[in-house]
């Protein structure tokens, strides 16, 4: 026989739970949000279930009442409505089901302690942090969550609020019980409280994400690099050949190089072969921005290798709006013909479909066809698979050296 259609008081628990899961219990005792008195879903008993199932209905009735706040001291009322029935009389059924108060639903559901730990960290977080009030609204569950952390916690904002901007390495922070790498594992909920307690003008809100922590929130960053190798023994620097600049003293660096290669995969750049006159740059990836602007390297011949597939493309159309003379090599149809034993496929969420504008007629072509699938599906050949004869006789035949 199946169970009748109308709600349990199982389902009117799970109707509560749900809305302490969403964090809203909790939060009603912080924004005054009128949750209680609570009106719970209720699928009724109605005149012809009188007909058709009187017993099973006064059974459901029954149910109802062994769990309601008369007669278990908390939890939900029942409001009844009179049914005037033409066999059956006037009959009391259940018309609506409320929770007259925030305590009877954390009872509904055994909540009543956690809840009283939350009560008690709010009121001590926002005698001292008052602008939290709207996070924790927002997180009540996270806050009861990161409970052995809340020491620490506060004294990361004590130390920001006193001192914004420090404009020191993380590491460099003097918070007492607080090492680097409890930041560094809470930075996204550390970004969260900092946002709440600090003024607008403390906060760089160009910077965003885990990777912009540092410069979102004042603290120094390590420096950005510029990684090359001298190909030239006659040029190396105090007998040095693999070098690692900050930028702005690689524009200082003038070598005198005629040709300036730029590759993506370290191990290309680790292992590109001896040319007069040169240097190799790698492992920059998007990075590309940081040599735009230096005369030296604007009067070289300049050439970038890069996988042939949607995102290498882009890459390399990126870099000429930096660089406008530079030039591709080994990106071409041959190369990836040539090599068609090294395919692969590009990643799904790694492809670039746009419009790339300052590609050249063949460079076109091939980003087109490899965009829109039409030599295979998703088609890539990393430059890490291209034959290393095929590089030296690339420099041989096509970079006067």
């Amino acid at each position: 026989m199946s169970s009748p259609p109308w709600t349990t008081p199982d389902e009117l628990s799970d109707q509560v739970r749900k809305l302490w899961v969403s964090g809203r219990i909790l939060a009603d005792q912080l924004d005054q949000d009128n949750l209680f008195p609570l009106k719970l879903r209720l699928r009724r008993a109605r005149s012809r279930d009188l007909d058709e199932r009187f017993d099973a209905v006064r059974q459901w009735v029954r149910l109802l009442m062994s769990h309601a706040r008369n007669q278990q001291g908390q939890g939900y009322e029942i409001q009844w409505r009179q049914i005037n029935h033409r066999t059956r009389g006037a009959n009391q059924l259940p018309w609506q089901i409320v929770v007259p108060t925030r305590e009877d639903a954390l009872k509904m559901i055994g909540k009543s302690r956690t809840a009283a730990r939350f009560d008690s960290l709010s009121t001590e977080l926002l005698a001292e942090f008052p602008a939290l009030r709207d996070w924790l609204i927002r997180r009540p569950l996270e806050a009861l969550k990161r409970g052995d952390d809340w020491p620490q916690l506060k004294g990361v904002l004590r130390h920001f609020i006193r001192t914004p901007r420090p404009g020191v390495y993380l590491r460099q922070l003097d918070i007492p019980g607080v090492d680097t790498k409890f930041i560094q594992a809470r930075r996204s909920l550390v970004s969260e409280l900092l946002e709440s307690v600090l003024p607008k003008e403390a906060i760089d809100p160009t910077a965003g994400g885990i990777r912009g922590f540092n410069r979102r929130f004042g603290l120094a960053s390590r420096p950005s690099l510029v990684r090359f190798r001298i190909l030239d023994p006659d040029l190396y620097v105090s007998g040095l050949s693999d070098l690692s600049v900050l930028p702005e003293e690689f524009a200082r660096l003038d070598l005198g190089v005629d040709d300036v290669f730029v590759t993506e995969n370290e191990i290309n750049g680790l292992a590109f072969p001896p040319h007069p006159r040169s240097i190799v740059i790698f492992g920059l990836g998007y990075g590309l921005d940081r040599l735009a602007g230096i005369n030296w390297l604007a009067r070289a011949r300049t050439w970038y290798w890069g996988d042939i597939d949607t995102h290498g493309f882009a890459i390399l159309n990126r870099f000429r709006h930096r660089l406008p003379q530079a030039r591709s090599f080994l990106m071409d149809r041959t190369t990836l013909d040539t090599h068609r034993d090294m395919w692969g496929q590009e990643p799904a969420d790694c492809r670039f479909i746009g419009q790339l504008d300052r590609l050249n007629d063949s460079e076109t072509a091939l980003y087109q066809a490899l965009r829109d699938n039409a030599l295979g599906e998703r088609l890539r050949l990393e430059q890490e698979h291209i034959r290393f004869n095929w590089l030296e006789e690339f420099l041989r035949c096509h970079v006067k050296g």
